[in-house]
Formats: C-alpha cells, structure tokens, sequence
C-alpha cells in the first residue's frame, strides 16, 4: 500500500501520527516542511507516491496552502487533510476552497484522526479505480442488462450492411448508437453523415438530402452535393425519422429501394451506395395507422431495430455516466476533475431524467462550473434534481420509507424514517440550516435526545434529522405556539427555556446534517461561534 505523508514541523505531532498509524497497519512517511514534500513529489514512483497528505497550515520554509495549492495541481485526485488550530476558521475555509479533503483541527483526538485519514484512503482507492476505468472508458458506457442487449445487437451488425431502425427517447444516445454501428461495420473506413430531418425547415430539407443543380431556386448559384452523396461508401444517419415530411418519404423510399435520386433541378440520375440508419423517438407503428408515415418507408427502414433504454430503466449506469462526464466536462473547461459524493449519486439515481443521457451530461458541465467545492453533495445539485424534484417523482425522499412517528412520543407529527434508519442521513439532501423542515415536531422530550457529533465525525443513525418529513395540518409554528399554550396552561414559568432549548437542538441538527457533523461549518451557517455551538451541544 502507498504510504501515508505526513507534514509539519512539530515532532512531536509527527510522531504521534506515526505510532498511531503503524497500529492500524497504515505506513507513513514524514517531512518537516514543504519544500522536502514537493521534492520527493517529483521524484517518487508510483509506489511510493502518498495515498493521502496530511500537512500543517503553518510551517518554516511554507504555508501548509500554498502546499496544497502546487501538490493539486500536479495530483488532482490526492486526497488532502490540513491540520489547523482552533483559532484558524480562515485557514480553514481556505482550505476547503483549494481542494483540501477535510482539516483536521489541533488539538486533535487520535482516533478521530485515524478515522478520517482511513476515510481519505478510501475516497483515494474509489478515484484510482475511476481514473482507470476513464483512461480505458469505451465509446458508450453501460453495465447495465438493457444495455448488454444493445452491445450484443451491435456486435451482432458488425459484419452487416443492412438497414437498421434505432428507438428510443430525446437524449438517450441513438446517434452514438449510430456511429457505434458504423465503426464496427465493413464500412468504417467511409464517410459517416448524419442529418436531423426535424431541425431543417421542410423547404430546405429535399436539398440537403440529395443536394441540388445550379440554378435550381432562387440563390442556388453553385450545383450542391447533398447528404446522400457526401455519405457515398459510408454511413448516412437520418435523425428523427418519424418528422420527415410525408412528400420527401416517397423520394426516400426511392433511394432505399435502388440507390438511385436525382438532385433538386436535376435530370440525370445520380447513383449513390449508403447503408442508412435511421431514429425516432416516435412510434412510427402509430404514425402510420395515422396516415402521417408511409407503410411502405416504415417496413423498408424497419429490416433490423435496436432499442436504446432510457437512462430511468439503466439507473446502475449513472453513477459510471455521471464520473464520465465530470471528467470530460473538467478537461474541456481545463479545470481539477469534481468527486462526487455517494449521497449526491443517491440523489441523481433516484431522479426520472427526462432529458436522458443528455440531461445529466449538462447537469454534469453545470456542477462542473457551478459546484462551489471539490467534492459535489446533495445541496450542490442543480434545482430540477433537488429535493423537489425527487420528492415529486417518487412521493418520498432516496433511502427514505414511509413517515411514521418516533416511538413514544404520541404527540410527534411527521417525522421520517431517517430519524432511526442507520446513515439514513448521509442519503438526504440538505436544507435551509436557518430554518426548520415542516411538520417537525417539537413534542416534550426531545430535548433529552443526545447529540453526539464530533468535530469531524460523519452525520449517521438517529443524530439525522428527518429533512423529508411530511407536510402536516400544522406547520412547526403552530406546534410551536400550540406546545407554549400546553406549558402555559400548566403554570411552568420556564416555558422560554424549555422551548428555546428545543427550537435550538432542531436548528443544530439541521445544521450538522448540512454540513455532515463538522461543527465549526454548522456554526458558520448558524451565525453563531463554535464555543457557542460546541456548549449547546453539551
């Protein structure tokens, strides 16, 4: 196993870190300042690249930033774990924004340390294997059964020349199926030309198909060579097939049947050897019977059909998908590819994608661009796959099951399975840490549950607050006012402590499953110090 690369100028940190992961079978090795890190960065093998950093912000020779600033820019994937005092939230956030993994704050607790530097091993390994799979990534991507059945038709047409009809939703990738089709095909070598009959006014669409004469119309100064030409020995891919005017299907099916046309004006025939794929998203069986496709043209162009799934029927293909096109969209923009959390891949596996492939490829350019950390969580996703738009689509949030009151407490209302569900939490996506779910409860005794989070500790078990509990007849002011009303009528005269004390325990929790249980981040978004939170929370 790689090495685990510790840097910081106190020895004593040094060595603690060392005895406590030598235990754990974790081997390390150990620099006093930057400069020592960066010159054994250019001169290590892969065996002995570092599998995670851990370096201080403040050293001789350095600033811990300006170390992970240089060592991202050659290591992209590295997982980076600053170590900070208490009195450094600056630093912090810094480093947050340069890319750093998590930080580590001094003093710190050893187990705790160990736990997080085994995490960014983890996340370390997980990118390893996605940087692989991309350097190998294949033309079209997919594991799942759905699209094996596609591969295998491929595979199966890779010796043939006949016509093939390819189906399937706007944005699933019939054209990459398309071009797939003719890579593999006797006719690689040829020309491939695709053209989408529905994007070309009805008026121009006869001239792009089979090109036109000098003199044909008004502005056609130059004799033209149309697509079916411009394909000739190769590949002509016609797109949305079922939108082609019902006049220009005859002259097609003209073409399909003896490879001859002539051009626009023309009078000599012009002859013309294509394999034709065509596309629709329509059903071209109904198009017909509604007299709008020709029977004929259907039966001529339907000799072989591939179904392609749409991207709700392949969803174990989209956590693959969506680190494709993180990657690509990074090299395009010329920018550190994005990590993805697992909650985040929860999310977008739960959503419909309407749009297809084509759809989360933009959602990816857009986190690409908009994502304001490296590693992208449920709160960074774009609007149309938030909370919203899973809960309109499923009636219930991902990892989520019915809403059902907690176990003795007959007065709670709406709370969600995520409160008891193990990491149910880490599977939800955040909210508003200034403001309370609706229909949360703020029954007797919920003060008395316990709030165990640590600084760097992950957000699980019943420490989760149920985001996704149900809308109620009354919404948490008026349970709110409704609880004071109770304790009012029974003459306590701590009735503002009691319900400040429960108002706040619900603010902090939907502060910490914000920010996955780190503190000083939950007291940032609270508006509030971290003694002040770290004091409630005891």
């Amino acid at each position: 196993m790689k090495p685990i690369w510790i840097a910081d100028d106190d020895q004593s940190i040094r060595f603690v870190l060392e005895k406590a992961l030598a235990r754990e079978h974790l081997p390390t090795r150990s620099f006093s300042n930057p400069r020592d890190v960066l010159a054994a960065l250019n001169t290590a093998s892969d065996d002995e690249a570092p599998q995670v950093l851990v370096s201080d912000i403040r050293m001789p020779g350095g600033s811990g930033l300006e170390l992970l600033d240089k060592v991202k820019a050659k290591h992209p994937g590295l997982p980076v774990i600053i170590m900070t005092a208490f009195s450094d939230l600056d630093s912090a956030v810094s480093a947050f924004q340069g890319g750093a993994f998590e930080y580590l704050p001094k003093p710190f607790d050893l187990p705790k340390a160990v736990e997080l530097i085994r995490r960014a091993v983890e996340e370390s390994q997980r990118e390893e294997v996605a940087e692989e799979r991309m350097v190998d990534a294949p033309e079209m991507l997919g594991q799942a059964p759905a699209m094996q059945d596609v591969f295998r038709g491929i595979g199966r047409l890779s010796q043939s020349n006949v016509t093939v009809m390819v189906t399937g939703e706007s944005g699933s990738g019939k054209e990459l199926i398309a071009r797939a089709l003719h890579k593999h095909s006797p006719r690689a070598d040829g020309p491939f030309v695709a053209i989408n009959t529905a994007a070309i006014p009805k008026d121009l669409l006869e001239s792009e198909l089979f090109g036109h004469e000098r003199g044909a119309f008004t502005g056609a100064q130059t004799m033209r060579r149309g697509r079916f030409e411009q394909a000739d020995g190769g590949t002509l891919f016609l797109d949305e097939i079922g939108d082609m005017p019902f006049e220009l299907q005859t002259r097609l099916l003209r073409v399909l049947s003896d490879g001859h046309f002539y051009r626009v004006g023309g009078h000599s025939a012009v002859k013309t050897n294509v394999r034709v794929i065509a596309a629709t998203h329509q059903n071209l069986e109904q198009r017909v019977k509604e007299g709008a496709f020709r029977e004929d043209l259907f039966h001529r162009l339907n000799v072989i059909r591939l179904r392609l799934p749409p991207l709700r029927e392949r969803k174990e293909d989209i956590a693959m998908l969506t680190r494709h096109f993180l990657q690509q969209s990074a090299k395009q923009l010329g920018v550190e590819p994005k990590r993805i959390s697992d909650a985040a891949l929860t999310w977008l596996e739960s959503f419909g994608f309407p749009g297809n492939v084509r759809q989360l490829e933009n959602i990816c350019h857009w986190l690409t661009v908009m994502a304001p950390a490296q590693v992208i969580e449920p709160k960074d996703l774009p609007p149309e796959v938030g909370v919203g738009a899973v809960q309109a689509a499923h009636g219930a949030l991902p990892g989520a099951s019915a809403v059902n009151p907690v176990a003795g407490h007959s007065g709670d209302l709406g709370v969600s399975a995520a409160d008891t569900a193990p990491h149910a939490a880490a599977q939800v996506p955040t909210v508003g840490a200034t403001s309370l779910p609706v229909g949360v409860s703020l029954a007797r005794g919920y003060e008395a549950m316990p709030i165990p989070f640590g600084d760097d500790a992950p957000l699980s078990g019943a420490d989760g607050i149920a985001q996704g509990a149900s809308n109620t007849t009354l919404g948490w002011e008026a349970e709110l006012e409704a609880e004071a009303n109770a304790l009012l009528a029974e003459g306590r005269e701590d009735v503002w402590d009691v319900l400040t004390r429960r108002f706040e325990s619900r603010l902090i929790h939907a502060a910490l499953a914000a920010t996955r249980g780190r503190r000083i981040e939950a007291a940032h978004k609270l508006g509030i110090g971290r003694n002040t939170i770290t004091r409630k929370i005891q």
